[in-house]
């Protein structure tokens, strides 16, 4: 019988959704709104449809460290109060907790630290009716696999920026993790039937999104021809792909999303936050965050193909329809399934310090003092063992090659940190020590203030040892071997294969690659309804919800933004001008418009090429990796590989000064219009 749902998520009652999945917030670790989460799993859980808590908590954003150094990528202490919360929901609805990439990188060593808090927070006080089956997926790589498998040819750069991967470099990495994809998640919640708890290590971002769905829809994964299946797991991944993020696709952002799920792979998202709403453009225009285009995504196994998604508004004016993606299977084309390995490696030691100057005699000469200290820290250091870079961060420092002269007025203030790395702590101390006082007491011409140069002591700290230094020595795509992308299992139960026999026709066993553990914790009474078994009995040609506004994009009576009476920056005409990282080796630029009129009007204007990007971030046209438009969205999105000081280098590491990419639009936000476009503009 249809379920009523009425006011969630803007469904009618005259098609059965196959499920919901609530997403509290965009990564476990920073904070959630419970009121907000139990309101909606409260709602879901009434319709009497599947209803699970699913989120990420796992990036490559902030650099290598985690890998490389074994960090958390919160405090041990945020990922307790956020999975007390959950576990508080989970246990209360009786609906089950998935997520990925825990304690971010994904590592076997974070995920078994999960784990424990789980198992720490069912011993608390006021949790004796507490009892959760909780499995642990584990995706760390053996590195001897690697390097097999770098030798048969089949380890490839995860994009043309990425350096070919040597054997050095796998000996250099501390630790590999691979991004899963759906299938062991898949895999573990067919042989687990009645788990609570889902602690998945690296995985792709919407991969537990993928897999709650396609286990609920039956959907097999080997059916890589089937239509079907394309547009189901198609539409799972979209979803996957917008709700990973949280609320970041509504406006104004929201903590988290929830979405409804149709057997087909249509589904429907709306923001978590009451006062949020989502729109055509802000949905489709997420799909575009931290990727190298908008229309084609990778993946594990495959891609998914937005060309024919379609966006509608309904009538809550808050929700959103999409359907229409189509999920391309690799092996349907006689090509491998692949992963994605991600390591770091330990380069050095840094050491740094900081603080500012404000003469502004020496402001005008800053460059020349920097660089006479640079020379005094060598003479100091000449017979000493080791080697050494040090190098200079300037933030207020006038662009004395900015061709606008308000950039070129005198600052009252230069913040500047002295950063150094060195084949030692020692002496990436000595250097960082040596080169502090060089800025102190450095002589410059029409010296006045001669009692010191520089305003220092932040923190009471003269220089601060920063410890090991990380740089990414993985980002590649591994071929896997048929049966090697599914969980490993004793019994093989979960493994089936197309190809997986030897020459005597005997079934070859996959390789132990992505594995898990069962625990159960708490001491609560197991008898009670626990998760949602599979169903298969939706109808993939029922009839569509009504009340649907087809998308006609938003078009104000002015092509203009920002309060701008007449747009002459392209941040005066754009609603959004972001950067972000697409990995750690590219930066990707989004620029969104809130009239389509204007949008199309500034298409056809030609002002946005592959010249204005090269020319705006001084590269090579042939340097780009990516540069259209996406209309959909209406965007223009471009990729360019991240460059410091004139060379290719992933994000993080030595002198990172945006590890994210976020700032780095600025010169697309100050691109002038040209005057003809203007004209056009209302």
């Amino acid at each position: 019988m249809p379920i009523a749902i009425n006011g969630a998520n803007g469904v009618d009652a005259e098609r059965t959704p196959l499920c919901h999945i609530v997403t509290p917030v965009g990564m476990l670790g920073y904070g959630l709104q419970e009121d907000e989460t139990t309101d909606a799993v409260r709602r879901f859980v009434a319709t009497g449809a599947p209803t699970a808590m699913i989120l990420d908590s796992g990036s490559t954003d902030s650099g290598p460290d985690r890998l490389a150094l074994g960090t958390l990528g919160s405090p041990r202490s945020s990922y307790v109060r956020d999975l007390r919360k959950l576990l508080k929901i989970a246990h209360e609805f009786h609906v089950p907790l998935i997520f990925s990439s825990a304690g971010s990188d994904g590592s076997d060593e974070h995920t078994k630290e999960i784990l424990d808090i789980i198992e720490d927070l069912t011993k608390e006080k006021g949790t004796d009716a507490y009892t959760f089956k909780t499995v642990g997926i584990f995706s760390g790589i053996d590195k001897s696999l690697i390097r097999d498998r770098l030798r048969a040819g089949a380890i490839s750069g995860c994009g043309a920026c990425v350096p070919p991967l040597t054997e050095e470099d796998i000996d250099a990495s501390v630790r590999v993790v691979a991004q899963m994809g759906p299938e062991p998640f898949i895999d573990a919640m067919v042989v687990n039937p009645d788990f609570d708890i889902i602690a998945g290590g690296r995985a792709y971002d919407p991969a537990p999104y993928v897999a709650y769905c396609a286990y609920l829809a039956g959907v097999d994964m080997n059916d890589w021809n089937s239509p079907t299946v394309q547009r189901q797991v198609g539409g799972f991944t979209h979803m996957g792909k917008i709700l990973e993020c949280g609320g970041t696709c509504a406006e104004p952002k929201s903590h988290g999303a929830t979405a409804t799920i149709y057997k087909d792979g249509e589904f429907i998202i709306s923001p978590l936050t009451p006062g949020a709403r989502c729109t055509p453009v802000s949905v489709a225009a997420h799909t575009m965050y931290e990727k190298s285009r908008p229309d084609l995504l990778h993946g594990p196994g495959g891609y998914f193909d937005l060309n024919t998604a379609t966006y509608e508004q309904l009538e809550d004016q808050r929700s959103i329809r999409v359907q229409g993606s189509i999920f391309h299977f690799t092996r349907a084309t006689g090509k491998p399934y692949q992963v994605k390995l991600e390591a770091g490696s330990i380069i050095g030691y840094r050491s740094m310090f900081m603080g500012s100057v404000r003469d502004p005699i020496l402001i005008k000469q800053l460059d020349s003092l920097t660089e006479l200290v640079k020379q005094y820290v060598a003479s100091q250091h000449d017979n000493i063992p080791g080697t050494y870079e040090f190098e200079f961060h300037f933030y207020g420092k006038p662009d004395g090659n900015a061709e606008d002269a308000s950039s070129l007025q005198q600052s009252p203030e230069v913040f500047l940190i002295g950063e150094v790395l060195a084949s030692s702590q020692e002496l990436a101390t000595s250097v960082a020590a040596t080169g502090r006082i060089g800025i102190i007491h450095g002589s410059y011409s029409g010296q006045k203030a001669t009692s010191g140069n520089f305003a220092f002591g932040i923190g009471g700290k003269s220089v601060i040892e920063l410890g090991p230094c990380a740089k990414f020595s993985m980002y590649h795509l591994m071929d896997l071997e048929d049966g090697e992308e599914r969980l490993f299992l004793e019994d093989d139960v979960t493994t089936p294969t197309h190809n997986g026999a030897n020459g005597n026709g005997i079934h070859k066993k996959p390789n132990r690659l992505f594995t898990q553990s069962v625990s159960v914790f708490g001491k609560g009474d197991r008898s009670l309804p626990r998760s949602a078994t599979p169903t298969t009995t939706a109808d993939i040609g029922a009839s569509k919800p009504k009340g649907q506004i087809s998308f006609i994009a938003k078009t104000s009576n002015g092509s203009t933004s920002n309060g701008h009476s007449k747009p002459r920056t392209l941040g005066d005409l754009a609603k959004v001008v972001r950067s972000k990282n697409a990995g750690p080796y590219e930066i990707t630029f989004d620029l969104i418009f809130e009239s389509r009129d204007a949008y199309l009007k500034l298409k056809e204007s030609g002002l946005l090429s592959p010249k204005t990007i090269a020319s705006a971030y001084n590269i090579l046209e042939s340097d780009i990796v990516w540069v259209g438009f996406f209309d959909p969205a209406q965007a223009f999105k471009a990729t360019i590989p991240r460059i410091r000081a004139g060379k290719r280098t992933p994000g993080g590491s030595f002198m990172e000064n945006d590890v994210h990419g976020s700032q780095q639009h600025i010169p697309l936000v100050n691109l002038k219009l040209p005057e003809e476009l203007i004209a056009t503009l209302v």
